[in-house]
């Protein structure tokens, strides 16, 4: 593992691999993901979601994850399964989990249950600094308009999701199996909850991690998506297919002429301060302190993307 926290590692890319699936979960850890969480919910039909516990803990202590980020998803606290994916996850898997997932997190109140049962698990089994991180879906009409709170609901939390599928059902919108608009519809039919999951994990300073992409044969169309996402201030996105992997983390690191053009901008800023100018032309256009922070998140970025591999 690396040597940066769960909340500070990057989160370009998080794949779905069903914790019901030897298979999968063997071949999860070489995909080149970020973080990869093994999926006890939708993943998993009802009458495996008990022994896909064991898989889980199997392949989080008995695979060798390199930098990626181990994290599973558990059942919704609305389920008969939540209490118990916890405890047995956690038991199991000790300091082997990195990250918890919850689902269809409607209130702040959900996310709070999911850490203090978390905080009683980590004294009891003794894991001392190891401290599990929260992530959560908005994936719910309650969720969505509840976006602020529950991203300020703990200090375990790492980052809000978008989920478009099942906000689909809590909203009755008319989608395709893409969770794309049935008809015609005038501009980016998600860039309204896309935009208060992201205003949402930045007022608390979290990551915000796009939604998933369930066409997983059309690669041009997921990277389009990502791409809009990423333009829009999103660290990351979803894949539910390994092939999918490359293709976030490409989209969402910046590239090399990103990286010369912030380096630039940031020189010739300071260059200018340093003979008491507050704001430059260049190339026909104004250069100032808002085009300095811009430059740097544009260099974070890239340092921390970096550094995937320490």
């Amino acid at each position: 593992m690396g040597t940066h926290p769960p909340a500070h590692r990057p989160r370009r890319s998080e794949l779905a691999t069903p914790a019901s699936s030897e298979r999968m979960c063997a071949r999860a850890p070489s995909a080149g993901a970020d973080l990869v969480f093994l999926d006890l919910e939708d993943a998993c039909a009802p009458s495996v979601k008990e022994s896909a516990r064991a898989i889980a803990v199997k392949a989080l202590t008995g695979q060798d994850w390199g930098s990626t980020l181990r994290a599973v998803r558990i059942n919704g606290l609305d389920t008969p399964w939540c209490h118990d994916d916890l405890i047995e996850v956690v038991t199991g898997a000790r300091d082997a989990l990195d990250v918890v997932i919850v689902p269809k997190v409607r209130t702040a109140r959900d996310v709070w249950w999911v850490d203090v049962l978390l905080t009683q698990l980590e004294r009891k089994l003794g894991l001392g600094e190891h401290r599990i991180a929260l992530e959560v879906l908005i994936e719910d009409a309650e969720g969505l308009a509840n976006a602020l709170p529950i991203a300020q609901s703990s200090p375990r939390l790492a980052a809000l999701i978008f989920g478009a599928g099942d906000l689909s059902v809590s909203l009755r919108a008319r989608v395709d199996g893409n969770f794309d608009p049935l008809g015609p519809y005038p501009g980016d039919f998600w860039h309204h909850a896309r935009a208060q999951v992201l205003t949402a994990a930045r007022a608390a300073g979290i990551a915000a991690i796009d939604a998933p992409f369930p066409a997983y044969g059309e690669p041009e169309a997921y990277r389009t998506s990502a791409r809009h996402a990423a333009l829009l201030g999103f660290d990351g996105k979803w894949a539910i297919h390994p092939t999918q992997v490359p293709l976030a983390n490409a989209v969402f690191t910046p590239t090399k002429d990103e990286v010369s053009a912030a380096e630039d901008v940031i020189a010739r800023y300071r260059a200018a301060e340093a003979e008491g100018t507050g704001a430059i032309g260049h190339d026909g256009r104004l250069i100032d302190a808002a085009h300095v922070q811009l430059a740097t998140i544009v260099l974070d970025r890239a340092a921390t993307a970096a550094h995937t591999h320490d």
